[in-house]
This record gives structure tokens, sequence and C-alpha cells, in this order.
């Protein structure tokens, strides 16, 4: 059984940088495809970011690129989300998910397990 745990999330003034860690149990971490989504108030799930299985890959929403960086760390089972110039609009609640087929995927559905989400507040 694959449990992750989020931490990281807090309240930054605009501009400011929070990195989000992952920690995942199981044997496997190596062979999943990680994700960040995100879920503001009254809006759906979206996606931020995803790294595939060797970090060959990484893909970011549109409205992170160049501010989010994505990562892992094998040796610790580990998956980063490293924010920077965070604005008003990033402030959500932040899940982390893996997606155990291993296969790039970009909706909720395909992620199986998924972390209890981290608060992140960005005040102007």
């Amino acid at each position: 059984q694959v449990q992750l745990v989020e931490s990281g999330g807090g309240l930054v003034q605009a501009g400011g940088s929070l990195r989000l860690s992952c920690v995942a149990s199981g044997p496997f971490f190596n062979s999943y495809t990680m994700g960040w989504f995100r879920q503001a108030p009254g809006k759906e799930r979206e996606l931020v970011a995803i790294i595939s299985p060797r970090s060959t890959y990484t893909y970011y929403e549109d409205s992170v690129k160049g501010r989010f960086t994505i990562s892992r760390d094998h040796a610790k089972d580990t998956v980063y989300l490293q924010m920077t110039s965070l604005e008003p609009e990033d402030t959500a609640v932040y899940y982390c998910a893996a997606d155990t087929s291993g296969a790039i995927s970009y909706a909720p559905r395909a992620y199986s397990h998924w972390g209890q989400g981290t608060q992140v507040t960005v005040s102007s």
C-alpha cells in the first residue's frame, strides 16, 4: 500500500517561496509517476506538475512555468515542488499523487494514491 505524506505548506507573502515535500512509503517509488495537484476553494482540482519515474520528463501547468520546479530524490522516496515568485492566485491546498503504472498521466483520475494535502496561502 502506498502512502503519501505532504509537508511544507504555509502562509507567505506574494513574491515569496516555499518548498513542498511528499514522502512516499512502499517499495516501488522509483517506478511511479508523481504529480502535484492543487485545489482552490470553489474550483476543481488541477494539475500543477508531474515528473516521470526516472525524472527524464517533467510537465508544468502554464501558469506555474518558470516559477515552480518539480524534482524527486529516490534515496529519500521524496518528491518536491519548489515554488518561487508566489502569487495570491497560487493559494490552494496542494496534493501529492502517485500513478503506480508509471505512465505519463495528466488527469487526476489516473492517480491511484493521494496525500492528505497541505495548505498554501499567498497574501498580497
